[in-house]
Formats: C-alpha cells, sequence, structure tokens
C-alpha cells in the first residue's frame, strides 16, 4: 500500500542535494488492476520509496486521507505541526509539503487518490482542492461511525477484482470513492473558521491556472483574459469564494512557494526568487518581506 509510515531515518528537512523538495508521484505499481487509488490498512514498514525516509519533508503529486486508530501523533504540514489521536482524520492535498513524526506510530486506514481518477463535477462537489481547509478533522462519533462504514465499503469494493471485468470495477470504485468525499468534504467544511460558499467553476478554472502558472504570471489580467473572462468578472468570482482579490489569491500561493523553498531546501535566495518568478533578487526580497513582514534570509534562518 501507499501508504508507507518510516521507522527511524535521518529527520533533516533539507533536500541532500538542495535543488527543491524531492516529489513522489502516485505509485500506480501498487494499485489493485493498476486504478488511480488504493486503500488499506497502514504499515509501518512500507514507504514511498525504499531509499526515501518519509520523515523528512516531502510532496506527494496525489491525495493521501488517513482515519487514525492509534495516536497521538504529531505531522507536519506546511509550517505547521498538527496534533492528532485516533478517531482524527488527515488530508494531504498534492503539492503540500509535509513530513511524518519519526517515532509516532501511524495506525489506521489510509486512501491514496491519483489526481484525474474522478470526473471534474466530483472534484469540484467534494472540495478535493480546497486548500484553505485545515487537514487536521475531528468527527464526532456519528460521522465517524459513519466515515469508517463508507471507508471499509471502498476497500470491499477495491479488493473485490472477481465480480465485475475492469471498466465496471472502476466505475463503481468511483461512485463509493464519490460518496466517502462527500461526507469527508462536508466534515472538512464544517472544520474550517467558517464555511465558504459552493466553489465556482470560473474560481475552479483560475485556481488550478494560478497552480499551474504562478511561478511565472502573477498578473491578474492576464489570467483573465486566459480563462476568457473579464477582470471585474473574475474579481467578483474570487472573493465571492475565498474573500479576497485575485492578486491577494496569486500573490499568497508565490509565498507559500518561497517559504517552501527558503525552509526546506539550501537554494541560494535569488534562485528562490527565480523559482517563484522573480529575476531579480531585490525585486523578490522585498516582495517577500512586504507579505511576510520578514526579510529571506531571516525566514530561512528561523526555519533551519
Amino acid at each position: 500500500m501507499a501508504g508507507g509510515f518510516p521507522q527511524g531515518g535521518d529527520g533533516g528537512g533539507r533536500t541532500a542535494d538542495g535543488v527543491g523538495i524531492r516529489t513522489f508521484p502516485f505509485p500506480v505499481e501498487r494499485s489493485v488492476c493498476g486504478v488511480g487509488m488504493q486503500i488499506a490498512p497502514m504499515d509501518p514498514d512500507r514507504t514511498w520509496r525504499a531509499d526515501a525516509p518519509l520523515d523528512r519533508v516531502h510532496r506527494i503529486d496525489f491525495h493521501i486521507v488517513m482515519l487514525l486508530d492509534g495516536g497521538p501523533l504529531r505531522h507536519m504540514i506546511d509550517f505547521t505541526e498538527y496534533g492528532a489521536t485516533a478517531g482524527d482524520v488527515l488530508w494531504i492535498r498534492p503539492g503540500q509539503v509535509h513530513r511524518f513524526s519519526r517515532d509516532a506510530e501511524y495506525r489506521g486506514t489510509v486512501l491514496a487518490m491519483q489526481p484525474g481518477f474522478l470526473p471534474r463535477a466530483t472534484v469540484e462537489a467534494t472540495g478535493l482542492y480546497r486548500y484553505d481547509l485545515p487537514p487536521l478533522m475531528r468527527p464526532g462519533p456519528a460521522r465517524l461511525a459513519a466515515l469508517r462504514a463508507a471507508s471499509d465499503q471502498l476497500r470491499r469494493e477495491y479488493e473485490d477484482t472477481e465480480t465485475l471485468p475492469l471498466s465496471l470495477h472502476t466505475a463503481v470504485l468511483r461512485h463509493t470513492l464519490t460518496a466517502f468525499l462527500l461526507r469527508l468534504a462536508h466534515l472538512a467544511a464544517g472544520s474550517g473558521d467558517a464555511a465558504r460558499p459552493a466553489e465556482d467553476s470560473v474560481f475552479t478554472l483560475f485556481r488550478e491556472a494560478v497552480e499551474r502558472d504562478f511561478a511565472t504570471n502573477h498578473s491578474v489580467t492576464a489570467y483573465a483574459d486566459a480563462l476568457g473572462y473579464s477582470r471585474r468578472t473574475l474579481a467578483r468570482v474570487v472573493r465571492a469564494a475565498g474573500g479576497e482579490t485575485p492578486k491577494a489569491f496569486i500573490d499568497r500561493r508565490v509565498v507559500l512557494e518561497a517559504k517552501r523553498l527558503l525552509a526546506h531546501t539550501d537554494l541560494p535566495i535569488g534562485r528562490v526568487g527565480a523559482a517563484v518568478g522573480f529575476p531579480d533578487a531585490a525585486n523578490f526580497s522585498k516582495f517577500f518581506q512586504q507579505h511576510t513582514d520578514t526579510a529571506p534570509a531571516a525566514f530561512r534562518a528561523e526555519h533551519r
């Protein structure tokens, strides 16, 4: 199963070569019938790769949902240490920088989902890319029981490779996974500071475009033109979905990536700036300090 958990290893935060943060792809070779999801009990002896201890910071390009039966443990996700225990749920989304706790025993069920496995309508309905929502959820007894029942059903369908041809097996998995994720999304929305309006498809397109192009494009007008909407329409949609301007949304994504690279790699500060769209190091430093009240060098020193 893809949800491996480390026992020992180097707990250092920076990459060995200082080039970037290591990203692990969805381990499709471990999937039953090669489908775009996996679900199984957590196995303390498995990892994404044999040469990659999970208690070092890394990214994954897929979703991980952990329904915990054990704990307490601490799990770092994008500069926040989340304390979790039995009955809690951790949802790690693609691209988030995280680190497993070296000494904790992760027990429970882990679900991995490959982007693209579910259709767009399901992705929007289940909030798969609501990065504004907290990764840690604490369901009450009734919701936890319902989540466990839904995950048990999903696991039975996942492991049943005999009763249906592959095409129907995959379709059943998508429907069963959707049912589980709708429950999870309802729980996640209730775990935030306030429920946000349902995401508009225009906002979804904007968010995807920013995620794809933020390192080279910081222009609201360019995004609006590429998506075929006016700046005014884009501003209205983004404010309705997240309570901020399109420019603030773009800048927040740029700052997050800069923080990740400063804290978790040995890239020179000028190269960090270039990696997030600032060829001029002075302009990057000015931008970063404006948004964080901290100089890049001071931020790096604080997180080493």
